[in-house]
């Protein structure tokens, strides 16, 4: 496998990414929460555009994978930023971005920020506004005061042998850029998928950011036994399809 490239930001950190030329739309791939670019998905979706012919783009944030900097350091807007950064400098041309978990909610802000290049969007699991629901219905008593004594708190993961490290920092960040609370002002082709058994993000989710979105073709596909990864074959197909449906409707064959 190939080194990624780095993306210079103007604080001395860098983005890692790999890029792949091929014909438009792009496909960006923003990934979750403590996740990294070299996941199922993000190389599943590599290989789809690879045997399309288009190009693709994935990436690690601050504090993620192969990219600089401590995750503790991080938050959405800054990830959001990364994810900009990433559609400004990187990925040329109109725009499918497919957004998983925390990714999905990156997604929806990068796409308002670049919206007149945005032609799709595919969030999986999409999970905005999750910081405010971390702390209001997860978090403990115990991990409250420790958040409010400390300005953070170490949580322990389904998905990751290491603990996250929440800040306070990432929960007064996350409330101010809370998307399910108005309009969400993108009129472009939504495609939602969500299983049925996510334990982490409630497959209502998807169902109110339907609601929210101003677009009137978004599309929300349950499924019954997936789980919060959707990463098994079946899920993947029809996430390929996905990706291969709202790019042919903007010219990639």
């Amino acid at each position: 496998m190939t080194d990624p490239s780095r993306l210079a930001r103007d604080d001395g950190e860098f983005i890692a990414y790999h890029a792949l030329p091929g014909a438009a739309p792009c496909v960006v791939f923003c990934g979750g929460f403590m996740s990294d670019m070299t996941g199922t998905k993000a190389t599943a979706i590599e290989a789809l555009c690879r045997a399309r012919g288009q190009a693709f783009v994935r990436f690690d944030y601050l504090g993620h994978g192969q990219s600089s900097g401590r995750f503790e350091d991080g938050t959405i807007g800054r990830w959001a930023d990364d994810a900009v950064a990433i559609l400004d400098h990187v990925a040329a041309g109109p725009l499918v971005i497919v957004g998983s978990s925390m990714g999905g909610w990156v997604m929806l802000r990068a796409a308002l920020a670049r919206e007149p290049r945005v032609v799709g969007l595919i969030g999986i699991a999409t999970a905005p506004d999750f910081t405010r629901r971390m702390v209001d219905e997860e978090f403990s008593d115990d991990q409250r005061a420790t958040l409010a004594r400390d300005g953070r708190v170490a949580i322990s993961s389904d998905y990751d042998e290491r603990p996250y490290v929440i800040t306070q920092e990432l929960i007064d960040n996350g409330k101010e850029l809370c998307l399910l609370n108005a309009a969400i002002d993108l009129a472009c082709p939504v495609r939602l998928l969500h299983g049925l058994r996510d334990e982490a993000v409630p497959w209502q989710t998807s169902m109110k950011i339907m609601d929210r979105l101003v677009s009137t073709d978004v599309v929300v596909t349950l499924v019954k036994d997936g789980d919060h990864r959707l990463s098994e074959a079946g899920d993947i197909e029809r996430l390929c399809k996905m990706v291969a449906e709202l790019s042919e409707r903007h010219g990639a064959a």
